[in-house]
C-alpha cells in the first residue's frame, strides 16, 4: 500500500481522474445494509480552487443510480467474513450501474466501525512579515506534534479547522495574507487499521479502485445538519444497525468523533430474544409495532406475533405493544447513555449551541427523540440527508444520511493534510522528526 501520506494522496488522484471521466460510485458499507448511488458530475470539476475549509471546490452532481442490498458478513461496521461482504459489495454496485447504464471504476467509501479515536492537535510557524503561501500553511500543518496514536491504528482524517495570524484567530483560509506567526488547530482521527486495510482489500476484490474513504459518523454529520448547527456547534447521532456513530461539529469543522458499538441490530436481538421468535419476525414487529414511550393504549393493543412452525397454539401468540416497549427501551437507554458518556468526554457543553441531530435508521423508532431529550438533557431533533436534490425516493430517509454525506464528501472534499505538498527535506531536524512519524508509519 505505501506509506498513509502516500496512499491517501493516490486515493485524491484517483478521486480527480474519476471527476474528469465523469462518473464515481459511493459506497455505504453498514451491518444491515450496503448501499450504493452512482454520481455523474456535470461540466469540468474545480478541483480545490475554493480555499481551504469546508465544501471547498465546489462541483455540480446528479444521482443517476441508487441501489441497496442486505449486509453480509458486516459486524459492528467491520469486515468479519471477506468472500459474503465481497458478494454483497458486487450485488449492490452491478445494480446501480445497472440503473445508471454506466460502468463504474472508481468508489469513495465510508465505514462505520474501527474504533475511531479524536485527537487536537496545534502548530506554529514564524513567517516573519511575510505573504502567507501554500507552503506555509503546509509547513504549519508539518509542525503540529503528533501523539503516539499505536502501531496498529491509522489516520482516516487530519484536517485544519482555525488558522490564527498574530492575534487573528478564526481564519478560514489565511493565504495571501501578511501577518507574523501562523498558528493552526487541527482535528485528527485515527482509526484500526485492520478494519481499513479489510475494507481495501475487499474493495479490490470487487475489481474496483478506491478513490476515499471516510469516516460515517463524519459524512452524517455533513449531511444531516443545518449550516447554523455545524457553525454553531452540534452533535450528529448516527444510530445504525450495529453502531451508533457520533460527530460533534463547530465552525463547519468536525472537531470530535466517536462510535459505540451497539444499534438497531441489538434492540432486534432483544426483541428476538425475549419473545422467542426469530430474528426476520423481530425486525418486522420492531419497524411496524416498536417505540419506546408507553402510553396507556399500549396495554390494549395486541401484536400477532405469528410464525410457522405447526404448532398451533405456538404460532397464535400475541403480545402488547407495552411488553414490546419495555423490551425495546432498556436498550436503546443504554445507548443514549453511552453516547452521553462520550459526548461529556469531549466537552460538547462548553459549545454555544448544543443541538443534538438523531439520524439512521434506528432513529426511526417512535418516541426516540422525546427519550434522548430526557437523556441527553439537550435540544434534540430528528435529521434527514439535506443538500442533494434528484435522489431517488428510496434515498431520502434517515437510513441514507451516511450515503448522501458521502456524496457531499466526494463533491465537496475538506482539504486535509494530505492536500498539500510537503516539502519534509527543507524541514529543520527536529521539525522533520515529527513531520516523518506522521507519514512512515506502516500503512
Amino acid at each position: 500500500m505505501g506509506d498513509l501520506y502516500d496512499s491517501q494522496r493516490a486515493m485524491r488522484q484517483m478521486r480527480k481522474a474519476a471527476m474528469q471521466r465523469g462518473v464515481v460510485a459511493i459506497l455505504d458499507i453498514g451491518t444491515s445494509k450496503i448501499a450504493c448511488l452512482v454520481l455523474r458530475f456535470d461540466g469540468p470539476e474545480q478541483f480545490r480552487t475554493d480555499g481551504v475549509g469546508s465544501l471547498a471546490g465546489q462541483s455540480q452532481f446528479r444521482v443517476i443510480g441508487a441501489a441497496t442490498t442486505r449486509s453480509r458478513g458486516v459486524r459492528f461496521g467491520e469486515v468479519d467474513a471477506m468472500q459474503e461482504t465481497e458478494r454483497a459489495i458486487r450485488t449492490a454496485v452491478q445494480a446501480a450501474q445497472k440503473m445508471a447504464n454506466v460502468r463504474v471504476d472508481h468508489v469513495i467509501a465510508c465505514l462505520s466501525g474501527a474504533r475511531p479515536r479524536s485527537y487536537g492537535l496545534d502548530g506554529t510557524l514564524n513567517v516573519s512579515g511575510a505573504m502567507i503561501t501554500e507552503q506555509d500553511i503546509s509547513q504549519v500543518m508539518a509542525s503540529c506534534n503528533v501523539p503516539d496514536y499505536g502501531a496498529d491504528r491509522e489516520v482516516l482524517h487530519a484536517q485544519p479547522v482555525n488558522f490564527a495570524l498574530d492575534h487573528r484567530s478564526g481564519l478560514a483560509d489565511p493565504r495571501g495574507q501578511i501577518g507574523n506567526q501562523l498558528k493552526t488547530d487541527m482535528h485528527m482521527l485515527t482509526v484500526d487499521a485492520t478494519a481499513v486495510h479489510n475494507i481495501f482489500y475487499c474493495i479490490k476484490r470487487c475489481d474496483l479502485e478506491l478513490a476515499g474513504i471516510a469516516s460515517s459518523a463524519y459524512v452524517s454529520g455533513m449531511s444531516s445538519l443545518v449550516e447554523d448547527e455545524q457553525e454553531l456547534g452540534a452533535a450528529c447521532i448516527d444510530l445504525g444497525g450495529g453502531t451508533t456513530g457520533l460527530s460533534v461539529f463547530m465552525k463547519k469543522h468536525m472537531i470530535y468523533a466517536d462510535s459505540v458499538r451497539m444499534g438497531g441490530e441489538h434492540v432486534t436481538s432483544d426483541i428476538s430474544m425475549g419473545l422467542q421468535i426469530p430474528a426476520s419476525t423481530a425486525e418486522r414487529i420492531k419497524t411496524f409495532y416498536g417505540g419506546v414511550m408507553a402510553t396507556g393504549m399500549d396495554d390494549r393493543e395486541m401484536i400477532e406475533i405469528g410464525g410457522d412452525t405447526g404448532d398451533w397454539e405456538h404460532d397464535r401468540r400475541t403480545v402488547s405493544r407495552a411488553e414490546l416497549i419495555g423490551i425495546m427501551r432498556p436498550r436503546v437507554e443504554e445507548i443514549l447513555e453511552e453516547v452521553r458518556e462520550r459526548l461529556d468526554a469531549a466537552g460538547f457543553e462548553h459549545l454555544p449551541g448544543q443541538q443534538i441531530v438523531l439520524t439512521g435508521g434506528g432513529s426511526q423508532i417512535p418516541g426516540l427523540d422525546g427519550l434522548a431529550s430526557k437523556i441527553l438533557g439537550q435540544q434534540v431533533r430528528l435529521g434527514r440527508p439535506l443538500r442533494v436534490q434528484g435522489l431517488p425516493q428510496a434515498a431520502i430517509g434517515p437510513a441514507f444520511s451516511s450515503a448522501v454525506g458521502l456524496t457531499l464528501f466526494a463533491a465537496n472534499p475538506q482539504d486535509e493534510w494530505w492536500d498539500f505538498e510537503i516539502p519534509a527535506e527543507n524541514y529543520p531536524a527536529r521539525s522533520l522528526k515529527r513531520a516523518v512519524k506522521w507519514f512512515k508509519d506502516n500503512w
